[in-house]
């Protein structure tokens, strides 16, 4: 992984303690934690991955959990990877993406509440809604899942200093301070490197599996 000095600390695994920690943009050892998943269609659950990852682009943690495909238990199982972490020096959680796992969708504003972490969720494509396709897909359930997905609110477009854009809904900070914290750790195009290795971690705990 060029550009990038790997020192995971340790495994984790999902708990119930929280601990909070104030945002300095200006810190260079600011660190952020960024939640990514990969599944296979023919499993029961998706891996979740967490990646801890300082300014200056070094990997200092990792976290393991699961969410169930078309289940409800994704934002529970963040939470809980969070503070199973035992970690007082997170400066905020980026969510790569929302509505994961064939459907079970994060809340943000919950995770948000429950860590007392500034929240980003990023998204890169341009949607008009998925109102008719949550109707199709539950057949008893769709008024619950639908109105967890309108309460995600709108999303925001962000223009990064690479000259891509992304699309993200946040919590507890502003969509300017949104845009400083992604530049410090996007290099190129427009997926923040911690949500890439995530990605990476996660797709390959599934291989493994």
């Amino acid at each position: 992984m060029e550009g990038i000095q790997v020192h995971i600390r340790d495994i984790h695994f999902i708990s119930e303690e929280k601990m909070t920690s104030p945002l300095h943009l200006e810190k260079k050892g600011i660190r952020t934690l960024a939640i990514a998943e990969s599944f296979k269609s023919n499993c029961k659950y998706a891996v979740l991955a967490g990646v801890v990852m300082r300014r200056d682009l070094i990997i200092d943690g990792v976290g393991i959990s699961k969410s169930t495909l078309r289940g409800d238990d994704a934002t529970e199982n963040i939470i809980s990877m969070y503070g199973n972490m035992r970690r007082n020096d997170i400066s905020c959680i980026f969510l790569g993406g929302m509505i994961i796992s064939m459907y079970n969708i994060i809340d943000g504003a919950e995770i948000h509440r429950s860590t007392g972490l500034p929240v980003i969720a990023i998204t890169f494509h341009y949607s008009e809604g998925l109102e008719s396709t949550i109707r199709n897909v539950f057949s008893s359930e769709w008024q619950a899942k639908l109105h967890k997905y309108q309460n995600l609110g709108q999303r925001e477009e962000i223009k990064l200093k690479t000259g891509k854009s992304v699309f993200v809904r946040s919590w507890g900070i502003s969509l300017r301070n949104s845009a400083v914290i992604l530049d410090h750790f996007t290099l190129q195009g427009s997926l923040p490197e911690p949500v890439r290795i995530a990605k990476l971690i996660a797709r390959a705990r599934v291989e493994t599996n």
